[in-house]
């Protein structure tokens, strides 16, 4: 019997309402945004940015990686070129206005950031490309040195040509030469003095080179001639870090973009750059001058005690030295030395004066005062901040240290003054130079509430870093000086003492302690 068209109608009329209430309900279910999201065809409510600081070289491949994010995935990526120096800098300072991102050239700087005070920046990233480091020559010295009739190595161009090299503290170029030169004279029967003497010889080449460390990639970008390390010599990896300001949004979109980055597609882009994959592998055709070499291997970042060990080498031999200074301005330095005339202030802060002329004009000096509650209930205050000696020289640093005048009635507040000025140096310890706190007293510690030797002993051993060396030198001068105090604690940092009941010798005490600390192998032996 065929069905009543009017029932039929009824049916499909209550089909259609429940149908309507059901889409209802999942709509209700799911939530509105859900099912747009799943509906929706690639739109954006929202895009995410994604803000990323890149060093120079690898910032336009970044850049035109950037331009293929396919716009459903939501989000854009802006790259912005700066020196690594510089963004260390400005994260060190804790900048507000940070990247998300930050791609240097080597992972070197995540070290020394960290060193700086961005202690929250990740000690490693994923490596996007790298580039070994080379020497670079023009065409003219490497025909001096035999090419292209063979590939060049750097023994042959150390040989032959003067080398300069780049400050390592600001240019990881510089970091993995030193490490090259280091493991180039390892076999030497005296391996520290060989190697100070090659740092020497680089250090003493002025602008322009004929031939420095750079990367492979800039060596093609320049049309320059490399020569290839036969040694392993750190190379730029390039680490990809997402930082720790970035929000979870633009965390997300930063990791993605990684993956973009990582995917074989992108490989092109960066080996048109003259980059090569973060293994090493050379992809794409080179020119085939022979300016390049396509063998080697990068070895990867340096290692951080090889860094650390090799820049305290380069300051060592460069004598490039941070100083904090600690003067004590307690009563007794107003006592006349028999048979001068004068004060104990004022014969040291004579020897301080002439000692300033013995440092290199680059070296960082900064000088606290100490005594008894001479800043509130502080010991310790500061006089001159933490400059370098031509800077103070100009500033008007030396006529600032001449005015002091010690502080009538005070006590010697040594104890909790000489830990104050160790936690300040190594919180501000900075790599690349010869890091000391130098003390200079008249007298033993008088403060009754301070931490006393034993704590202050237990606190300088807890602040020890054997990679980051911070010695004590502890200058003592008159009869009332404990020669044990100092010398233990200068012992317990890796320094040495230098006292003398004789105020009339403080000049010979300030020589012997300054040329200790300035005497590097081979002239010294340490």
């Amino acid at each position: 019997m065929a069905a009543h068209p009017a029932r039929a109608r009824r049916i499909d009329a209550r089909v259609v309402v429940l149908s309507v209430l059901l889409v209802v309900a999942l709509l209700a279910w799911f939530g509105v945004d859900y099912l747009r999201d799943r509906l929706a065809s690639g739109g954006c409510d929202t895009t995410t940015p994604v803000r990323i600081t890149a060093a120079p070289d690898v910032a336009p491949v970044l850049t035109a990686l950037a331009r293929s994010v396919p716009e459903p995935d939501c989000y854009t990526v802006e790259v912005t070129a700066s020196a690594s120096a510089a963004t260390a800098a400005a994260l060190e300072a804790n900048g507000a206005n940070g990247p998300d991102v930050w791609v240097p050239e080597s992972s070197s700087w995540l070290l020394q950031a960290r060193d700086g005070g961005a202690w929250n920046l990740p000690e490693s990233g994923q490596s996007v490309a790298s580039s070994p480091v080379v020497l670079a020559l023009t065409d003219e010295v490497a025909k001096q040195a035999g090419w292209p009739g063979k590939s060049l190595s750097w023994s042959d161009v150390l040989a032959g040509s003067p080398v300069g090299l780049p400050d390592p503290s600001r240019d990881p170029a510089g970091i993995a030469a030193l490490i090259g030169l280091q493991q180039l004279t390892k076999d030497a029967p005296d391996p520290a003095a060989a190697f100070t003497e090659e740092i020497r010889k680089v250090s003493a080449v002025k602008e322009p080179f004929t031939a420095s460390p750079a990367s492979e990639q800039s060596v093609l970008a320049r049309k320059l001639v490399a020569a290839y390390p036969a040694v392993g010599v750190p190379s730029f990896d390039y680490p990809y870090v997402v930082l720790p300001r970035a929000s979870e949004a633009s965390r997300s979109a930063a990791e993605r973009f990684l993956r973009l980055v990582l995917d074989q597609t992108a490989t092109k882009t960066f080996a048109d750059a003259g980059f090569r994959t973060p293994a090493g592998q050379l992809l794409g055709d080179r020119p085939r001058d022979t300016r390049t070499n396509a063998a080697p291997r990068p070895a990867g970042p340096p290692a951080a005690d090889a860094m650390y060990g090799v820049l305290q080498a380069w300051a060592g031999a460069n004598l490039s030295a941070r100083v904090q200074v600690l003067l004590d301005v307690s009563g007794s330095m107003a006592a006349t030395v028999p048979g001068t005339g004068r004060s104990r202030m004022a014969l040291t802060l004579e020897a301080a004066t002439q000692g300033l002329g013995l440092f290199k004009p680059t070296t960082e000096i900064g000088l606290w005062l100490f005594s008894t509650r001479l800043d509130g209930d502080k010991d310790y205050k500061e006089l001159l901040p933490m400059r370098s000696i031509s800077e103070q020289l100009a500033g008007g640093g030396v006529a600032t240290l001449q005015a002091v005048k010690p502080k009538p009635g005070g006590a010697t507040g040594l104890y909790d003054s000489i830990l104050a000025a160790y936690q300040n140096a190594r919180q501000n310890w900075q790599l690349g130079r010869i890091n000391v706190v130098v003390v200079l007293t008249d007298g033993r510690n008088e403060d009754s509430d301070s931490v006393g030797l034993p704590g202050l002993l237990a606190e300088l051993g807890r602040l020890q870093d054997p990679r980051k060396p911070l010695p004590v030198i502890g200058i003592g001068i008159g009869p009332d000086i404990d020669a044990s105090e100092l010398k233990q604690v200068s012992a317990a940092t890796g320094g040495e003492s230098f006292t003398t009941p004789d105020p009339r010798k403080i000049s010979d005490v300030f020589y012997q302690a300054l040329s200790t600390l300035m005497c590097q192998p081979p002239a010294c032996k340490k």
